[in-house]
């Protein structure tokens, strides 16, 4: 296992180092939802501007957090980048390699939403770029702070499965009917469909829990009429360490398998359902209240034999978590929240995927 994530509780309150501004570039469902209120809830960091070229947007963002700037373009981002010490790029996934570097280039520390970039290629030189010039640079894979997840980690930590053999992760929707969004109707060299958008959570989960992968088999579908990105997505991985992933993801389950699902040669542990982190960021609440993550009873995962399982109380969800250690990065010159190398593996998996989805074969990953 890689380094544990941050404690739920720890980082959030009690800062006294320097307040660091954050431009956040992009104002589509990520900025808004996903990236915003948790800037706005950690303190010592500020929201202080917003780029987006929707004249909608600018004024929702700057009703939500009075006092921003809004600029209408990266451009002019670039032009004032002085006012600034970071940069969080949220959008489109084509355009997260470019705007990473430009935002390097312009001096500023850098936080990509997943995927990080479209190839491993991109993703090694810009973690290059960001050793070269001295700047963080990192990647919002939230997912780590999952209520679930953080149960699982540590579950595994303290040996309650015994020596782990299969991993089973799923992200699971039914939605029949496209929407017609460019996560769907784009193609795959634009980073659209379900590989590019939930692969990089279970994959990135898989890969900290159990460490680097082997060897890579895949099946990729695009299922629904009208739809030219895959929207039906199985994966299975072969660890070094013995341990293999199997990962679904699927805008096509009427029936929803278990999260996760878990087996060790001493217990297993299974969870239903989603975090409900999410859920509440979509319905405007500050992840700052105070029952913030909880998981209510009912909704916790087993742990045990079949005849013999018991509910595991659940680790608080903690995605303000990762930007308390973006601050901790950035002001203080601690480890990065997310480290760049299992990052850029995620993007070796998912190359390899695609090759093995083309060739209907396993392959294995050079030097691994």
């Amino acid at each position: 296992m890689a380094d544990a994530p941050t404690s739920p509780g720890q980082g959030i309150s009690g800062h006294d180092g320097p307040e660091l501004h954050v431009a956040l570039v992009g104002y589509g469902k990520g900025g808004e939802v996903f990236h915003a209120p948790l800037i706005d809830a950690v303190p010592g960091l500020r929201l202080s501007a917003v780029v987006t070229g929707s004249p909608e947007r600018g004024r929702a963002a700057q009703e939500r957090y009075p006092g921003i700037t809004v600029y209408p373009t990266v451009a002019d981002l670039w032009a004032d980048a002085g006012r600034y010490e970071i940069a969080v790029v949220s959008t489109p996934n084509d355009t997260h390699a470019p705007l990473a570097r430009a935002a390097l280039e312009a001096g500023l520390a850098v936080v990509v939403d997943k995927p990080f970039a479209l190839t491993a290629g991109q993703a090694r030189e810009l973690t290059d770029l960001a050793d070269k010039l001295g700047r963080v640079l990192t990647v919002y894979q939230n997912r780590r702070w999952d209520a679930d997840f953080l149960t699982l980690w540590k579950l595994i930590e303290e040996g309650a499965l015994g020596r782990v053999h299969r991993f089973e992760s799923r992200f699971e929707r039914w939605r029949p009917e496209a929407k017609g969004t460019w996560r769907e109707s784009g193609g795959v060299e634009a980073g659209a469909g379900l590989l590019y958008d939930l692969g990089p959570h279970l994959i990135d989960q898989a890969v900290n829990l159990f460490g680097p992968v082997t060897s890579v088999y895949a099946e990729i579908d695009a299922r629904r009429e009208g739809v030219n990105a895959d929207d039906d997505v199985f994966l299975s991985l072969s660890h070094a360490r013995g341990t293999r992933s199997q990962l679904w993801m699927s805008a096509l389950s009427a029936q929803n398998g278990p999260r996760f699902r878990v087996l060790g040669n001493e217990a297993a542990f299974t969870s239903h359902g989603l975090d409900g982190q999410e859920a509440r960021l979509t319905a405007g609440e500050r992840p700052d209240a105070a029952d913030w993550g909880v998981v209510p009873e009912a909704e916790w995962g087993l742990l045990g034999v079949d005849g013999r399982t018991e509910p595991v109380p659940s680790a608080r969800g903690a995605y303000p978590e990762f930007y308390a250690g973006v601050r901790d990065a950035v002001g203080e010159g601690e480890p990065l929240p997310v480290d760049l190398h299992e990052v850029v593996h995620g993007l070796e998996i998912i190359e390899a995927a695609r090759r093995s989805a083309r060739t209907n074969s396993v392959v294995a990953l050079p030097g691994r």
